[in-house]
């Protein structure tokens, strides 16, 4: 090899350490699920805003419903659709309200396997109708329709500081 010293640097970042200090995390989502990675403000003009890791959006179609979790990078990560051969044969219709919540529970069994369990949601249904039973039912399977907020490290010049500490008022 030409560059031995960068071919051992790499293999020894890449192999797994033995040292118990340090550990290296290769998925590209565990900072979000850590409330750790930034997310993006967009402009403020953006209507209903950017400011989310995950977001759930439901497409009715003249035909069928397509239900899919948006990243906000890289786009859809989760889909279903009453579409799909094995979802659309077991339904009578595939707009009906029984799609819409059959629909929710194949959503939300594909987002626990892929271990998304808070997203962002804009949608504002009617009461009682097809899409307030789509939420209610992917909120009983086990999903957050609602983001966390991102964590910020306390800084040491955040704190409150008294503005003369030596002066005592006893």
């Amino acid at each position: 090899m030409r560059f031995p010293r960068i071919a051992e640097k790499i293999r020894q970042l890449t192999l797994p350490s033995t040292d118990a200090k340090y550990m290296i995390n290769r998925n590209p989502r565990n900072l979000e699920l850590l409330r750790i990675a930034y997310k993006p403000d967009g402009y403020h003009l953006d209507k209903p805003g950017r400011s989310f890791w995950y977001k759930l959006e439901v497409n009715p179609s003249g035909r069928y419903v397509t239900a899919q979790v948006k990243h906000f990078e890289s786009g859809p990560v989760v889909t279903a659709s009453t579409s799909e051969w094995a979802i659309k044969k077991q339904l009578f219709k595939t707009k009906d309200t029984s799609a819409y919540v059959n629909l929710a529970r194949v959503l939300a069994q594909r987002c626990l396997e892929s271990g998304l369990i808070e997203m962002r949601c804009d949608i504002t249904p009617n009461p009682n109708s097809k899409l307030d039973k789509f939420l209610r039912t992917l909120e009983e399977n086990g999903l957050k329709l609602s983001e966390p907020e991102r964590f910020e490290a306390p800084r040491p010049w955040n704190r409150h500081r008294p503005e003369k500490p030596w002066e005592v008022t006893e």
